[in-house]
């Protein structure tokens, strides 16, 4: 197996690339403490002294070592470990009977869910040239895989299974599934309290709302939703007064981005080039 290696964000990352897919839906970080139940891959990993952190990719694998710690040395091992991973047929990620098999009704959802995709709204879809796919369904939530203009089609699409399929409670993008470590951290809580104490009150009143996607080492990922979205001041309410907030709060974040797709926004004072 030929893996390629490029540096990580700080000195203590270097991201491993097998030629092979790694996990089907990533990011995914992995402690040391749930390596053993959860991953095969990390638990090989961490077995590795000088490894501290893990976090799979979808085709990548991004090792953080001790300060203590030398590449040269550590690299040949985790060559040898992910190599070891390949050639085991062992999962990346492991998953619970619960997690991966709907029960028997969710199952009849989920075929009358891919039954409308396939005869009503991609062939729709792709006429606009994007496309979309089903991930994944639990506890009335439908999880999709938008490509190309297919996210602007959000709204029709949900009012279409919806109206034919009445126990789908929200349609999302599959990423809103993905685990979210940093939403869970002490700095994540304080900026999600934030928002919601202070920023999405001052802002209720224009039908606008920010919510906190992610939060990833010193960068904060925000979405702004309603009348934000669209709006041809997002960019200065942002940078001059949300991410000045955060900033404040946690020193540590250095960058907040905007990850909205303001072009599908229907803000009357947003004309797209």
């Amino acid at each position: 197996m030929f893996i390629q290696t490029k540096p990580g964000d700080t000195a203590t990352e270097l991201e491993f690339f097998p030629a092979e897919q790694v996990l089907e839906n990533g990011p995914l970080a992995v402690t040391r403490e749930e390596a053993a139940e959860k991953s095969p891959l990390a638990a090989r990993l961490y077995a590795i002294d000088g490894v501290t952190a893990i976090t799979l990719k979808e085709e990548s694998i991004v090792v953080a070592k001790a300060d203590a710690s030398d590449w040269s040395s550590l690299r040949t091992e985790i060559f040898g470990a992910i190599v070891a991973h390949f050639q085991s047929g062992d999962p990346s990620v492991t998953t619970t009977a619960d997690e991966d098999a709907p029960g028997e009704f969710d199952a009849e959802i989920v075929e009358q869910i891919k039954d409308l995709l396939s005869t009503r709204i991609v062939p729709a879809v792709t006429q606009s040239g994007g496309d979309v796919s089903f991930h994944s369904y639990k506890s009335g939530k439908l999880y999709l895989k938008f490509q190309g203009p297919a996210f602007s089609m959000l709204t029709g699409i949900q009012n279409m299974l919806r109206h034919y399929i009445p126990e789908i409670t929200a349609v999302l993008d599959y990423r809103e599934s993905l685990p979210k470590p940093g939403l869970k951290t002490a700095e994540g809580l304080a900026i999600q309290n934030l928002l919601e104490e202070k920023v999405n009150p001052s802002i209720a009143a224009h039908g606008g709302r920010i919510t906190l996607v992610d939060l990833q080492k010193d960068r904060a990922y925000v979405r702004l939703d309603g009348g934000c979205q669209g709006c041809g001041m997002a960019d200065v309410t942002l940078k001059q007064g949300v991410a000045v907030e955060i900033q404040n709060l946690v020193p540590s974040i250095t960058e907040v981005l905007d990850v909205t797709d303001h072009a599908d926004g229907t803000n009357p004072y947003y004309q797209p080039s």
